[in-house]
């Protein structure tokens, strides 16, 4: 059976929403072809409202819930003209992340989605993983194993680094704060980001702060284990603050910090052959100091495997959960069993 799924990602680095039209079909593997792609830019004020979301009152923050989910739905809309679409399975954009309170929200209205394109929707993927004791994250480890049997790891460079390995029971976590940081900074400079590491290649690092990043809890924790915004803001960007230093520095000092703690992964799990995708590979700054610093393979695919890998595997994720097979795995989440995961709309 061929399966034709519209692939939906929004991730903290508020590049936008990533629009995938991906085919999928099993044999005696799956194999899948991206048949067309498309990236849509939030405005300056729905970036604001994203980034803020956590802080509204409860009436603003449903009201940001279904207004997201019409944006959502009218850019499907227009995306998704003359295809053949079975259902769209969407991540949302994650607003509230505490999942050691059991509580998660991916902000876009998937009801509202269905409602505008008069499509199947599958959304919030996390809700039952967090509820049967698990992290909720990450989800992509069950598409790495299921679609790219070729690598033993794959790198994820978003808004945060994320990892999975391929081992007899996977593995799989977030690694540190990247793309989120790095634009943060960046955004202090007049950039939305530091385009192939630009700034941070033209200056110095402070080996004070990179030490006392590398130093801190979490990095000591074992998996399962997630990052969020509340984690950058609360405890990572505090002990930054602590320190006197230039906008390019800190920069600079990113790139240290985030480059040792992928390649000590990497190389603590023994990675041979590493995929890595999201927006941090094309930073070749980057992509030289993870290759410095690590004895893995490096390896970095088109750029349309790079920009659309995540809403690909939502893509893939929606399609199991459509045929009723796991697609949130406990080896990685640290749930009580593997689940099916996603709410689904029928119009």
């Amino acid at each position: 059976m061929i399966f034709n799924a519209i692939g939906l990602m929004s991730g903290t680095s508020l590049d936008g929403l990533d629009i995938a039209y991906c085919t999928f079909q099993k044999k005696d593997n799956w194999t899948f072809s991206i048949k067309k792609a498309s990236t849509v830019e939030y405005s300056e004020e729905l970036k604001q409202e994203l980034r803020l979301s956590a802080k509204l009152s409860a009436l603003d923050f449903v009201k940001l819930h279904k207004k997201l989910g019409n944006f959502i739905g009218n850019e499907v809309n227009k995306f998704s003209e003359g295809l053949n679409v079975d259902f769209i399975a969407s991540h949302g954009h994650t607003s509230i992340h505490l999942p050691e309170i059991s509580v998660n929200f991916q902000l876009g209205d998937g009801a509202t989605i269905a409602a505008i394109t008069k499509t199947p929707v599958i959304c919030d993927f996390r809700s039952l993983d967090i509820a049967l004791k698990g992290q909720g994250a990450p989800l992509v480890p069950i598409g790495d194993k299921l679609l790219f049997s070729d690598f033993d790891s794959f790198l994820n460079i978003g808004g945060f680094a994320n990892v999975s390995f391929m081992k007899q029971k996977i593995l799989a976590y977030d690694i540190s704060p990247a793309n989120f940081a790095l634009n943060y900074y960046s955004r202090k400079l007049g950039f939305e980001f530091d385009k192939d590491g630009r700034i941070g290649e033209s200056n110095t690092s402070n080996d004070k702060l990179v030490e006392k990043l590398d130093s801190l809890f979490y990095y000591s924790q074992k998996s399962p284990k997630s990052l969020s915004d509340h984690w950058f803001y609360d405890v990572f960007l505090k002990e930054i603050e602590k320190f006197e230093l230039s906008f390019e520095t800190i920069i600079t000092s990113l790139y240290e910090h985030i480059s040792t703690q992928i390649a000590k992964e990497l190389d603590k799990n023994s990675a041979k052959k590493c995929l890595v995708t999201g927006g941090g590979a094309l930073n070749g700054f980057l992509i030289s100091k993870i290759k410095e610093k690590s004895s893995a393979e490096i390896i970095i695919p088109d750029k349309l495997l790079i920009e659309y890998k995540e809403a690909l595997v939502f893509a893939f994720l929606g399609v199991l959960r459509w045929i009723k097979e796991p697609n949130c795995l406990a080896s990685v989440t640290g749930a009580e069993i593997d689940n099916i995961g996603g709410a689904v709309y029928f119009v």
